[in-house]
């Protein structure tokens, strides 16, 4: 028989830069599958660092991405208890913005790349914060979830970038994705390499724009 317990957590995030008066914008960045915060968050050191304060939270599920038991990794999610799984991050990332306690007179960009994604669209959907941009890059916005759930980001600027050699997004994939999101975000803008599956820190410059 399976039972259920709650109790409390802690886990830790990453930041960079400082929040100043200077800072303009407020990134919200969430990781893939295999990383940690640590070394996600070294992505966007090519960023102002006087304009710019990311937030890397970590995802809570550590394991041995290795044979040698050297390399580690984390997921967000999987399919076990996904349900139960997800209100526990998100209520963690509600911790850490709570923590931060953003102005919200601050830009805020919120980005997930590839598992990232998933979880930056369920926060943005089920908490529903103000957000002025929504960056998902090699990912998969989550199949459950409404337009309904995200007419608040109607007026959120939205972009997608997949690599056109992403070895995990086929081209078909990526066709399906891009026509859903083309219905959910009608404004939404592509800002695609020609890379693979991983982050493209030459585009930042277009994300701000």
């Amino acid at each position: 028989m399976e039972k259920q317990v709650s109790y409390q957590h802690s886990n830790t995030y990453e930041t960079l830069n400082k929040l100043t008066e200077e800072t303009k914008y407020v990134w919200l960045v969430f990781h893939g599958l295999g990383y940690l915060s640590r070394y996600f968050i070294r992505h966007f050191k090519t960023l102002d660092p006087k304009e710019n304060y990311i937030i890397s939270p970590q995802a809570p599920s550590k394991y041995y991405a290795d044979k040698s038991y050297t390399k580690v990794g984390a997921s967000w999610l999987t399919k076990e208890n996904t349900i139960a799984e997800t209100e526990n991050v998100l209520n963690y990332v509600d911790a850490v913005i709570t923590n931060e306690n953003i102005s919200l007179k601050l830009e805020f960009i919120v980005l997930g790349f590839s598992q990232g994604v998933s979880i930056a669209a369920r926060w943005l959907a089920k908490r529903q914060p103000v957000c002025d941009r929504f960056i998902m890059i090699s990912g998969k916005f989550p199949s459950e979830l409404t337009a309904n759930q995200i007419q608040h980001l109607q007026t959120t600027k939205v972009m997608l970038t997949i690599g056109k050699n992403d070895p995990l997004i086929s081209s078909e994939l990526a066709k399906q994705q891009i026509e859903r999101l083309k219905q959910l975000f009608p404004n939404i803008k592509e800002v695609h390499h020609d890379g693979g599956h991983k982050i493209n820190s030459l585009l930042f410059k277009e994300y701000l724009q």
